[in-house]
């Protein structure tokens, strides 16, 4: 199938989960009542996947409080008791965030609850998503480590160790997040790929890395509000990506100014071109998706193109995200038909 839509990773969680509207809700329930009410979630953000029309499904990550610290909550080594403010993203926002302390180990499966409930309620390809390594390390203080890129590749054999589980568990594609990619280009090319290359060792699953300007929050419309005419970050670091084992490339697209030739910098690989801003509540129509994945046919081959969202729309209104969905799963049924 040509254009196939999926999504970056989160979706709005329902108020009776979740406080709506928050990139940090807190949950309205607790114990075996919250580890229900998520799979329930989990559930609703397959079928409204599916309504829309979406071919590679995900969980929407109702089962995290935020994408990272969902995955550092099964972690040992980690003080979440004794957190520093630091600041992340090279200082773009500061953060309250927890303090490596110790060796670090998995307490556990992370993912696998929400991973076989999706899986056992959709014939669709799946996709579960999880932090990047380079992106949990600018996540987190470091008080054992003394290397960032150290600690870093510690976090990528835990990384390795879920994502081989999810896909013994028939999850289809296993996607890392790294905005940080976007942030610390010169380091990227070394020792974050390497991180990135270990998570994905060994899998015969489809691998993507998921690298945008963030979500529609405050902090990084300004920041972006600051960058210019022209984005080239990803100029730096696609070359590298080019040469990796991984899979696909997740990248935004729609209403940035990053440069559309720079996508030719992804020779060989599947290009998650982001058709839907996370940054508006404005719906877009599919004539404008259609119109968006006609100018990346331009750089990328039209059969390694996927129809996916700039990032995660855990922040929006439910209505909103759900119109967007829509939007999504039209505008790829209009770009096959019309360039097909």
């Amino acid at each position: 199938m040509l254009f196939p839509s999926t999504v970056a990773g989160s979706l709005p969680k329902p108020a009776w989960l979740a406080e709506p509207n928050k990139l940090w809700p807190k949950w309205q329930l607790a114990g075996d009542a919250l580890a229900q009410a998520k799979l329930d979630a989990t559930l609703l953000a397959i079928k409204v996947q599916e309504d829309a029309g979406i071919d590679i499904v995900c969980d929407g990550e109702m089962s995290r409080q935020h994408f990272v610290h969902g995955f550092l909550e099964f972690v040992d080594g980690i003080d979440f008791a004794n957190k520093v403010e630091m600041g992340i993203r090279a200082d773009r926002y500061k953060a309250m965030v927890p303090v490596v302390r110790g060796a670090l180990t998995l307490k556990g499966r992370v993912h696998q609850a929400e991973a076989k409930h999706a899986r056992a309620h959709t014939k669709k390809k799946l996709k579960i998503t999880l932090p990047g390594a380079m992106t949990i390390a600018d996540t987190v203080a470091d008080a054992h480590y003394g290397d960032r890129a150290r600690m870093a590749l510690a976090f990528a054999d835990l990384l390795n160790k879920e994502a081989r589980a999810l896909e013994a568990d028939g999850v289809d594609v296993i996607q890392f997040d790294e905005p940080a990619f976007n942030v610390f280009m010169d380091e990227v090319p070394t020792w974050g790929v390497e991180a990135l290359e270990r998570a994905v060792d060994g899998l015969k699953c489809s691998t993507a890395v998921h690298i945008c300007y963030g979500y529609g929050i405050k902090a990084n419309i300004d920041w972006k509000n600051a960058l210019g005419e022209e984005w080239r970050q990803y100029e730096k670091i696609f070359p590298a990506l080019a040469k990796s084992r991984i899979g696909q490339v997740s990248v935004e697209v729609i209403h940035s100014h990053v440069p559309m030739k720079l996508l030719g910098l992804l020779e060989g690989k599947d290009v998650l071109a982001g058709v839907i801003d996370v940054a508006t509540d404005k719906v877009e129509t599919p004539d404008e998706i259609a119109a968006v994945i006609k100018d990346v046919m331009q750089f990328v081959p039209k059969d390694r193109i996927v129809a996916c969202t700039n990032c995660g729309m855990a922040p929006m209104r439910r209505d909103i995200a759900e119109a967007k969905l829509n939007a999504l799963g039209a505008g790829a049924k209009l770009a096959r038909e019309r360039f097909g």
